[in-house]
């Protein structure tokens, strides 16, 4: 892997600038802990007659998680939340956008001088094309003014590589993009931290693996992972020369090394997460017990690191949750992700004690806030946001179909995941006609479209900024040979394997049908009789040649099946396979219908 670029100014100026910001921030006077009444009122210091501090120290933690450079309000369901009511039944409330974000955060900081802002990974990467055509730049020049404090690192951040990665960190103009203003990019105020991705020749983090936060007398540690598994769904460029280690084992050997620097205080940003038992951004995952109602990776990982570890701020599944989980001493640690595309930030009370320098456990409150867009936008990001957009006008505003209704990308089998498949079969076929079927990645599907007009291009019209949001991956369609029995096989490692846990559904085109049984388990879930290629039962002696984007050529998202295709012809870029098919199948008289989501027969 090349070595890690020099950043492009002094760490001096860098270092100055972050001084600066928290000496800003310090204005005011401290608030009282939550545990403050430990100490008489009024104390004072009896030589000076100064009043002395309180014991407790309220820390405001804010954080969020996968903003994936949604620097605009996301569309569609992507740009909402759903919130459970008293009476048990739940409504949608409209959220996300930097504008509105930048306001939640500014508002929430007021009255709490000692206030840090984190982020728990996959700020870049799969962005929409405000952000992705510029590299996203954008997005962290938006962070930059949202006054970030510190972010791990996810496995996005590595989608264009660990130079890209170290540009973003240090600034300085792309390799062959260029400068894309008359001002050179500066790069990010805050540091990434990446403590579990180690260069494979020097076996050492690329970058910083924690940062420490200090403001008078308090002083807290962060440390920064991604998820061990970030090989399995990166592109191999991406991660090429690296290596990413256990995130508990990671996670406790900095522990250790903080308490050795004095610092006892530390909080844990995680790009790995769970699933809460409700997709209600306020529901109760403590209920009836601790971490009762969350299951996935972040359960087990949360039960076995250190207990000098006081908080963990999660993400990566987009899920919503707020929950105590038992360390590995039994006592209750809080566990926290806010969503996904700005929509959400945590709001997290951290009560340091200043005679032991650690964190009162359990004093520590948390809750998610919604990032509604009834309060007033933040002016310097509106501005931000119209340079880009001015900027990428000219490529984003440009037509490229029509659809007669929202193509939505939720559900198992969803119309979106659908539309590509389609979209990449007629490309395959359109490279040899020989192409039986094609198979899209749910993961790469990162948003629907929806019927309603963005901007001024006029109800029903879809832009290619809208065809970039979703598909912003830049792969390629690529076309192999496999046999019956593989095929069968690749849909069985849907639901098995590392899929077992957490099923990843392929998209499929239109002329693959199969029954899925979730009443059973593993690859059993896989109803062989029923998979059938236009009506007739696959042959598992046959060949079939499928088409698949290049991320899954590659065997990711555990379909290592797919990695062990033949005959390979690597084709175009996968965006425009999307854009060519709904070019020639619609018009503005004609717009394209969302497809049935019809092809895979779901038994629960």
């Amino acid at each position: 892997m090349p070595a890690i670029s020099q950043p492009h100014r002094s760490d001096t100026v860098r270092r100055s600038r972050r001084t600066y910001r928290l000496v800003a921030a310090a204005a005011g006077l401290a608030t009282v802990g939550a545990l403050a009444a430990a100490l008489p009122a009024g104390a004072h210091d009896n030589q000076h007659g100064k009043p002395l501090p309180s014991r407790y120290q309220d820390v405001q933690l804010l954080s969020f998680n996968d903003l994936h450079g949604n620097l605009e309000p996301p569309s569609g369901s992507s740009g909402r939340v759903t919130e459970l009511q008293a009476d048990g039944t739940t409504k949608t409330i409209d959220a996300g956008g930097v504008e509105y974000l930048a306001t939640h955060l500014r508002e929430a900081r007021k009255g709490n001088p000692y206030s840090i802002t984190a982020a728990g990974g996959d700020m870049v990467g799969a962005s929409p094309l405000i952000s992705g055509l510029f590299h996203d730049e954008p997005t962290i020049e938006a962070l930059n003014k949202l006054d970030l404090d510190v972010t791990s690192v996810g496995n996005h951040e590595f989608d264009e590589g660990a130079k890209e990665l170290a540009r973003l960190q240090n600034g300085g103009c792309h390799p062959t993009a260029g400068c894309y203003t008359d001002q050179e990019f500066e790069g990010a105020d805050f540091p990434y931290l990446a403590a579990n991705v180690l260069d494979e020749k020097t076996g050492r983090p690329i970058l910083k693996p924690y940062w420490v936060w200090k403001k008078k007398d308090v002083k807290i540690g962060f440390i920064g992972v991604t998820l061990e598994d970030t090989p399995g769904v990166v592109s191999a460029e991406g991660v090429k020369g690296l290596k990413f280690k256990d995130e508990v084992e990671t996670i406790n050997k900095y522990a250790k090394v903080l308490q050795k620097q004095g610092v006892k205080s530390i909080v844990a940003l995680i790009h790995e997460g769970g699933q809460p038992a409700s997709g209600a951004y306020n529901y109760n995952c403590d209920s009836p017990g601790a971490g009762d109602g969350i299951s996935g990776p972040i359960v087990d990982i949360a039960k076995n690191i250190s207990p000098s570890v006081d908080a963990l701020v999660t993400g990566h599944t987009h899920a919503a949750y707020v929950c105590t989980i038992p360390d590995p001493s039994g006592k209750p640690r809080m566990v926290t992700s806010a969503a996904s595309f700005g929509r959400l930030y945590t709001d997290t009370t951290l009560t340091y004690d200043r005679f032991t320098g650690d964190i009162a456990r359990t004093a520590v409150k948390s809750a998610n806030h919604v990032v509604t867009r009834t309060v007033a936008k933040a002016p310097d990001m509106t501005q931000l946001i119209s340079k880009w957009n001015t900027l990428a006008a000219p490529v984003g505003n440009r037509a490229i179909g029509y659809i007669s209704a929202d193509v939505p990308n939720t559900g198992t089998e969803s119309p979106m995941g659908d539309l590509i498949a389609d979209a990449q079969l007629a490309y395959g076929r359109s490279l040899d006609p020989g192409t039986d079927l094609a198979l899209m990645n749910p993961g790469g599907v990162r948003a629907g479209l929806t019927y309603a007009a963005k901007g001024a291009e006029g109800d029903g019209v879809v832009t290619y900024a809208e065809g970039f949001t979703v598909q912003p991956f830049s792969n390629t369609v690529n076309l192999q040979d496999f046999t019956g029995a593989q095929l069968i096989k690749v849909l069985q490692e849907q639901v098995s394997g590392s899929n077992a846990a957490s099923p990843k559904i392929l998209q499929p085109s239109a002329n693959l049908t199969y029954t899925l049984d979730l009443t059973k388990t593993g690859a059993e879930r896989i109803v062989l009789g029923s998979v059938k290629l236009n009506g007739t039962a696959v042959d598992p002696a046959a060949t079939y040649r499928v088409a698949t984007n290049s991320f899954l050529a590659g065997g990711g998202d555990g379909f290592t099946t797919l990695g062990q295709g033949t005959n390979d012809l690597v084709g175009g870029d996968d965006l425009a396979a999307l854009v060519a098919y709904l070019t020639a199948n619609s018009s503005a008289g004609s717009p394209i219908a969302p497809p049935a989501a019809n092809r895979i027969t779901v038994v629960q």
